[in-house]
C-alpha cells in the first residue's frame, strides 16, 4: 500500500498526514501522540475516526500541523484522518458522516473592525 497524503484544517491551524500500513503509531511534530496532545480529550479527538471505523492498530500515522491553538490542531488532525479513512474505503463515509468528522468547522474569528474597540466592543458613547 502506498501512502496515502491528507490535509485537514481548523481555525488558523493546518494538519498534513501521511497514512501508512503498521502498527497503530501516531506521530505528531516529531513527537508520541501522548507527548504533543497532554490531555484525554485531545487524544480522543485524534483518535476518533480511526476507532469509529476499527482501524486503530492498523496505520501509522505521520503529522506535520502548524498554526492555532492546540484544539484547533487537534480538530484539523482528525478531519485529515477522517478524509484518509474515507479514501482507504468507500464505506467508512456512512460511518463518519454522521458523527460530523468531514466537514471543516467553518467558526473563524472575526476580525476587528475600524472605529471599534474589538470585532463587536463599541467604544462607549457619552452624549457629553
Amino acid at each position: 500500500m502506498e501512502v496515502i497524503h491528507k490535509i485537514g484544517r481548523r481555525k488558523t491551524a493546518v494538519a498534513r498526514i501521511y497514512l501508512k500500513e503498521g502498527s497503530g503509531n501516531i506521530t505528531v511534530n516529531k513527537k508520541e501522540l501522548n507527548d504533543y496532545f497532554t490531555t484525554a480529550t485531545l487524544q480522543y479527538k485524534v483518535n476518533q475516526p480511526l476507532a469509529l471505523t476499527s482501524n486503530e492498530e492498523n496505520f501509522d500515522i505521520n503529522v506535520n500541523v502548524y498554526g492555532g491553538g492546540i484544539t484547533g490542531q487537534a480538530e484539523a488532525i482528525r478531519l485529515a484522518i477522517s478524509r484518509a479513512m474515507c479514501e482507504l474505503d468507500e464505506e467508512n463515509k456512512s460511518i463518519l458522516k454522521p458523527e460530523g468528522l468531514l466537514t471543516r468547522d467553518p467558526r473563524m474569528v472575526e476580525r476587528k473592525k475600524f472605529g471599534q474597540k474589538k470585532a463587536r466592543k463599541k467604544f462607549q458613547f457619552s452624549k457629553r
